[in-house]
């Protein structure tokens, strides 16, 4: 996945697996390398800033990759079922969610529609933890460094939540990286490694 994302800022992808060989081998079932759960911001399209095709990747995506039962269940399914040897938690700058979850804290800020502020509630903690440690209010909040503390705290709440998946983990199948995407650059940097090294984000 690495080398995928080299390519894709590069200028130079490849767009591997994505020909109707690939769809006609895969109809029968599939076997991807890594799940990969990110926000679904509509410029972090997994496969392209991945360089990856058809059945590479097993992809859930919710607003600001926020920890719910749906994607628990599918990423346990991912497992559990598909076998895949890494999770890949995505998060990146300038991110929707996460200036939302900073908006929400001040004192005059508006009321949001009841499930949007439930999807962004849980991104709260992050930017209650960051304005005690960093003595900063609304206004001068860095919105990189919530965006970091959350997706540390989604990492950690994805292996508090699912006991296969920190089992997983703890028995040396699976691996679990916490990346951050640079819009403007493309890059992906990893921020957390929990478990084993893999070859699927070598």
């Amino acid at each position: 996945m690495r080398r995928g994302n080299q390519r894709f800022v590069a200028g130079e992808p490849e767009h591997p697996r994505q020909d109707v060989e690939r769809r006609h081998l895969l109809a029968g079932g599939q076997t991807p390398r890594a799940a990969l759960f990110g926000c679904s911001d509509s410029r972090l399209a997994a496969e392209i800033i991945f360089d990856k095709g058809l059945g590479d990747l097993f992809v859930v995506r919710n607003a600001g990759q926020v920890i719910s039962d749906s994607v628990i269940g599918s990423l346990e399914y991912a497992v559990a079922v598909l076998d895949v040897p890494l999770i890949i938690v995505l998060g990146h700058d300038e991110c929707g969610a996460v200036k939302a979850a900073i908006d929400s804290t001040g004192i005059d800020a508006p009321a949001l529609p009841a499930q949007i502020w439930r999807q962004i509630a849980p991104i709260v903690p992050a930017v209650r933890r960051v304005q005690r440690a960093d003595g900063t209010q609304n206004s001068s909040i860095d919105a990189e460094h919530v965006g970091r503390e959350h997706l540390r705290g989604t990492v950690a709440d994805l292996l508090h939540a699912s006991e296969l998946i920190s089992t997983a983990v703890a028995e040396g199948h699976l691996a679990v990286v916490g990346a951050n995407y640079k819009l403007s650059e493309g890059t992906t940097v990893p921020e957390i490694i929990v478990g084993a090294a893999t070859d699927a984000h070598a």
